[in-house]
């Protein structure tokens, strides 16, 4: 038996400095949110996919609508209070949360989360990446932290939450899950990250 598959879509992508709505950024021809829509469709652990969109995303609600999948509207505060209105608005339980600009993510990288959060016991878990990793692809860096190994790594945008036990902004006890992946150290929030994702896109079809 799976779980629900949360993906937020309803960031501005300001840092870009385009005018398209990020989840739609196009690699390789398609639109970025595409790519994770597809991983978690054929994961073995995902059962539901929801897609929350903002009012700052109506054309990525558009497409989604066009998928056929499930699609949820926000109030498009943040990313933590925008998920916080969706658990409460679909009394959700156990659910994963992913980030809808992460164009290499692939199915198994997903069942692998899933399972690892089966076992870790904690209400939360949190899916990370060496910070080393991310500097040798020349990954912007926003935020980093110390794992109790004293590994410096780098969220990447996806957790599993039990969302029956979170209430409003309160942190639950959480896992690190440390993946060194290349492909889950690419998100989109520049230009030149986009460039690398094409790369490293085409490096994979190749």
């Amino acid at each position: 038996m799976g779980i629900v598959a949360l993906v937020m879509a309803g960031g501005r992508g300001t840092r870009m400095k385009i005018k398209i709505e990020k989840p739609l950024v196009e690699v390789g021809g398609k639109p970025v949110i595409e790519y994770v829509i597809s991983a978690l469709k054929s994961a073995k652990k995902i059962d539901r996919i929801i897609v929350a969109t903002s009012p700052s995303t109506p054309e990525t609600a558009a497409l989604i609508k066009q998928l056929g999948v499930e699609i949820i509207k926000t109030p498009g505060v943040d990313y933590v209070s925008d998920m916080g209105y969706t658990v409460q608005a679909l009394k959700l339980g156990v659910f994963l949360a992913v980030a809808a600009d992460l164009p290499l993510i692939r199915p198994e990288m997903v069942d692998a989360v899933v399972t690892r959060y089966e076992q870790c016991g904690k209400p939360a878990l949190t899916v990370a990446v060496p910070l080393e990793t991310k500097v040798k692809l020349g990954m912007s860096i926003e935020y980093s932290f110390k794992t109790e190994d004293s590994r410096d790594v780098v969220p990447v945008g996806i957790n599993v939450i039990d969302g029956s036990k979170r209430y409003g902004d309160e942190w639950l006890d959480q896992d690190i899950c440390v993946l060194n992946y290349d492909e889950l150290a690419v998100n989109i929030n520049t230009v030149q990250e986009l460039q690398l994702a094409e790369q490293l896109l085409t490096k994979k079809k190749l």
